[in-house]
């Protein structure tokens, strides 16, 4: 039983240190340059994530590019161009304010105003319309007496 016991605690415990990355930087500004740019860029195979918190390979795979690309000297902006141009604006959870996403940034905005412009015509079209009694004619008001007439002299 102790020697199931002692391989359950070493199981365990390798499977927390495999968790751990480490990365080592020449100075603190990469760190932080490293840090903020793993907390900007979205996770692209994760649902809202980014790729600091997301344990899926591909984003392991873009913190170990990043840490690389620092290393070797480039800045956060060669880092976020690079990033763009490889997998496009999704990367980003800001994306810039151009064709391709005009739509994203301006979409909300439109859609409430062609909902409050059909709410407006439907409470106008609403406000409009005559109440169906008061449409009937004097010719049509004696033929629905004579037609309760008929089903009151049949029911008794």
């Amino acid at each position: 039983m102790r020697h199931y016991l002692a391989l359950l605690v070493l199981l365990i415990s390798g499977a927390a240190g495999a968790a751990i990355e480490v990365y080592e930087f020449a100075n603190a500004q990469q760190e932080e340059a490293f840090k903020e740019l793993t907390f900007e860029l979205r996770c692209l195979v994760c649902q809202n994530q980014n790729i600091a918190d997301s344990n899926a390979d591909l984003a392991k795979d873009l913190r170990n590019e990043i840490h690389k690309m620092l290393n070797e000297g480039q800045d956060k902006q060669q880092v976020v161009d690079f990033m763009v141009a490889r997998y496009g604006d999704f990367v980003l959870y800001r994306p810039p304010v151009n064709t391709s996403t005009a739509l994203l940034w301006f979409g909300p905005f439109l859609i409430g105003v062609v909902g409050l412009i059909l709410l407006v015509r439907f409470i106008r079209s609403s406000a409009a319309k005559p109440a169906v009694a008061s449409e009937l004619s004097n010719t049509d008001r004696q033929r629905l007496d004579d037609l309760l007439d008929d089903n009151r002299n049949k029911n008794s």
